[in-house]
């Protein structure tokens, strides 16, 4: 893992947070009252920025939308990766919790503290909480009692919730990649008029 400048355009994540909840199928059954369309594939976040998933197995998991959440069915004991794409022409910064815990350091997740930054259009598959600069702790699908946040932390509250919030970099427009002060010069006028006034 290496280290980079990035500085945020604003404190909010852009779009806001994106969660996706798991559980074995009979607990997304119970959640989504067996109310629910699927579809494959990541799912766009951050107003289309990014697109995002749970890989586990041959593929992205599938998803299960229900009252405007997104579910997914993991099997037991099974490893799983976060999966994310960055859509737009600029670097953006991401920051990931798994069960309550930032992915970065394993610890308690704050929209403080900084994540991983993805250049444009480059695809990540993040795989487990960083313990090291070297080592990994994996994702695994596991009940509550043999979670990593509750074996580490003792922590069982957010068990079961995977967040993404994504953050866009100071003074650059994410789509084009260029610096966001553009526009407003190619409207600039050679001979605006003077705001002042004269003296009667």
């Amino acid at each position: 893992m290496t280290y980079t400048s990035f500085r945020r355009s604003n404190d909010t994540p852009h779009g806001g947070i994106a969660s996706v909840y798991y559980n074995d199928k009979e607990g997304v059954a119970e959640m989504t009252g067996r109310d629910y369309y699927t579809s494959t594939g990541r799912k766009r976040a951050a107003n289309g920025l990014v697109e995002w998933g749970m890989r586990s197995g041959f593929g992205i998991l599938r998803s299960y939308h229900s009252k405007g959440k997104r579910y997914v069915v993991g099997r037991r004991n099974a490893k799983y990766s976060i999966s994310l794409k960055n859509n737009s022409r600029s670097r953006l910064e991401v920051v990931v919790s798994v069960d309550g815990l930032d992915v970065v350091d394993g610890k308690p997740a704050s929209l403080r503290k900084r994540g991983y930054i993805l250049a444009p259009e480059q695809t990540v598959e993040i795989r487990g909480w960083r313990s090291s600069e070297e080592e990994v702790a994996s994702f695994m699908f596991s009940p509550v009692g043999g979670s990593y946040s509750h074996l580490k932390h003792g922590e069982t509250q957010n068990i079961g919730v995977v967040g993404l919030a994504v953050f866009t970099e100071k003074g650059i427009d994410p789509w084009s990649g260029r610096s966001a002060d553009g526009p407003r010069r190619f409207s600039a006028s050679p001979f605006a008029e003077s705001p002042l006034r004269r003296a009667r």
